[in-house]
């Protein structure tokens, strides 16, 4: 088990949606995930693949603007520590720590610039629920990323 860290931001650019990122290597390996991540391990939700990230991305929350990684509003939806079970080529394996995400979630490639996210079923699992909707407030400041739109 390798411990890292993850964070997971709300960014409303052309499309509101989650970005995971995950400490590997030194980068924050990243999906954008549309949907948001989900507690409930019946839920798949699809993982997009984007580029590293380096580490300062990761802490980002505000308003970017005629940024190269895209415009629009950010908030640190979760954060925390993250250990690594398994980093396949096709998979990743995570134990989450974070205030909303807990317990263990898998990453497995299933196309080209297609992943799912999955909610292992322990401890930590609420079927039936919607993180997302739950808890849309900032870790880091308790604001909704509607509070920073101008």
């Amino acid at each position: 088990m390798t411990p890292s860290r993850f964070v997971v931001q709300l960014h409303d650019a052309t499309r509101l949606h989650y970005d995971l990122r995950i400490l590997v290597g030194g980068a924050l390996r990243s999906w954008a995930v549309p949907k948001g991540p989900s507690m409930d391990p019946a839920v798949r939700r699809l993982a997009v693949p984007v580029e590293d990230h380096e580490l300062s991305a990761g802490d980002f929350e505000g308003v970017h603007e005629g940024s190269r990684r895209g415009t629009g509003v950010v908030i640190i939806w979760d954060e925390g520590r993250a250990d690594i079970r398994r980093d396949d080529p096709g998979h990743l394996s995570v134990v989450l720590h974070g205030q909303k995400l807990g317990g263990g979630f898998g990453l497995t490639r299933t196309g080209v610039q297609r992943w799912v996210l999955v909610k292992v079923r322990d401890e930590f699992a609420v079927p039936g629920s919607d993180i997302t909707a739950d808890r849309p407030e900032s870790v880091r400041t308790g604001r909704r990323w509607q509070d920073l739109v101008r």
